[in-house]
């Protein structure tokens, strides 16, 4: 027999310690921007490109596994709300190097990714003061997003908010314009062009071929990291179970809007032709339609992006080395919090690391860069997966009686939880059929192996110091 879990934020969390400083509202769209980055404003052109109008498709069907995803976190998190939550629900389902590798990996994802877009944001900079070097506006926008981090949870969360309101404001906005010169609303964009028939003219649905379609879900897979970030929230969030609950209810219909809705409209409004890798398909649909300064407009919402992704990276990373360090994982100095209830001295180690792409910047930022981000690729679809197998192996304990029932469940599980896992293991094998998915496999495996490397030598040096201490 189980015991059904209370639905009240009553249990003893690890993370204690930290200021509630989160409210509903703010999770609520961290939830939303979370997902939302320079891979759909920016990265869907080569995307569009590559797949065509089955682009939208490959968007849904990743969301769907996506969603899965998010469930089975939420299963976790309602169970017992955490910040660390995958290191930590890695270690109590999978085992001592599982949540080891599992909460280094996920710190290693923002941490990269993090690089990349301090770099991203000296660029798009660039775009109105070109004569300013990219690393100096990486470096600025890195110490004043530290900064904002070091004073107060509750300073992350409302940059946070604003930053996902722009982008979710501008998404709208395309969307509502885009309809309206399909209708047409008098005057809206160009006298003709504007169909939905676009969406099968130019060769038909599946114009670059179905192989085509399937290769491209290892870009739309990589659009949406950051989703799993309102996990990271349990901690700070103000009453987290039912917050979390809320949060994570509104995944498809994030997914459905921001993505789905706003290719079908892109496709819609302009020939999948007209789109290539390298152009942000806002600015090439905003400047078609007609809107003065569309090119303006775009560059300051993927500095909007990229910000808010760093932003975020810095405030994961913090979490995820103190959740390391309380479980024995990391030095036990980043357990430790300001007087402001923020883990500063994980949080300066972030940034410290994330410096490494100012200076990458500086020496090779092409070459580089492509094999630091190549961690991130194969580090999420890792951590994605794992989150299903912690999900599957706490659902057993609870059939043993041996834990309380989440009231909160994945639907349809565990055949749903089982189709998601096998849906990231293709996107997984699909990289083999990639010149740069291959790299990213190749890095990949040397991280995996320097984190098991690592194990080995922080649990003996470990044990060496606990024996000095007997």
């Amino acid at each position: 027999m189980t015991v059904e879990h209370p639905g009240t934020d009553t249990g003893a969390d690890t993370d204690e310690g930290y200021q509630r400083g989160l409210t509903a509202r703010t999770v609520q769209m961290i939830a939303i921007g979370g997902a939302i980055g320079t891979g759909l404003f920016y990265g869907a052109g080569g995307a569009i490109e590559k797949a065509g109008p089955a682009l939208i498709l490959a968007y849904a069907l990743a969301g769907l596994a996506i969603f899965i995803v998010m469930r089975a976190l939420g299963e976790l998190l309602i169970y017992r709300p955490i910040s660390g939550g995958i290191s930590e629900y890695a270690d109590e389902f999978l085992g001592r190097f599982a949540g080891f590798s599992q909460g280094w990996t996920y710190w290693a994802v923002w941490t990269t990714t993090c690089m990349a877009e301090i770099t991203v944001a000296g660029k798009y900079i660039n775009y109105w003061w070109p004569s300013v070097p990219v690393w100096v506006t990486a470096l600025v926008a890195l110490v004043v997003l530290f900064g904002a981090n070091l004073i107060s949870v509750g300073v992350f969360g409302r940059a946070e908010f604003w930053f996902s309101a722009i982008k979710v404001t501008a998404i709208l906005g395309m969307i509502i314009v885009g309809i309206g010169v399909l209708l047409p609303i008098a005057g809206l964009g160009p006298e003709t062009g504007p169909s939905v028939t676009n969406l099968w003219n130019d060769g038909g649905f599946f114009a670059t071929g179905f192989s085509n379609a399937l290769l491209s879900l290892q870009i739309v897979m990589f659009a949406y990291v950051g989703v799993e970030l309102v996990g990271v929230t349990a901690g700070e969030a103000q009453n987290p179970r039912v917050t979390l609950r809320k949060a994570i209810n509104t995944v498809p219909f994030r997914i459905g809007i921001f993505y789905v809705g706003s290719l079908l409209v892109i496709l819609s409004v302009r020939s999948w032709k007209d789109f290539q890798a390298g152009e942000s398909p806002f600015v090439s649909v905003f400047s078609y339609i007609g809107i003065p300064g569309a090119a303006g407009i775009v560059n300051f919402i993927l500095l909007t992006a990229a910000l808010s992704s760093c932003n975020s990276g810095i405030y994961s990373t913090g979490r995820m080395l103190r959740s390391l360090a309380h479980t024995g994982d990391a030095p036990r100095q980043l357990t430790r919090l300001s007087n402001r209830k923020v883990p500063a001295a994980g949080i300066t180690l972030s940034a410290a690391v994330m410096a490494i792409g100012v200076v990458v910047n500086v020496i090779d930022p092409v070459h580089a860069f492509a094999y630091i981000t190549a961690v991130s690729t194969v580090g999420i679809i890792v951590i994605w997966s794992t989150i299903l197998v912690c999900q599957m192996a706490y659902r057993r304990k609870v059939a043993r009686g041996e834990l309380p029932r989440s009231d909160y469940r994945v639907p349809g599980a565990p055949v749903t939880t089982w189709l998601a896992l096998a849906f990231l293991a293709m996107v997984f094998v699909l990289l083999f059929f990639d010149r740069d998915g291959r790299i990213a496999l190749i890095v990949g495996a040397v991280w995996f192996a320097a984190v098991g490397i690592g194990y080995l030598v922080w649990n003996r040096t470990a044990g060496e110091l606990a024996d000095r201490e007997v």
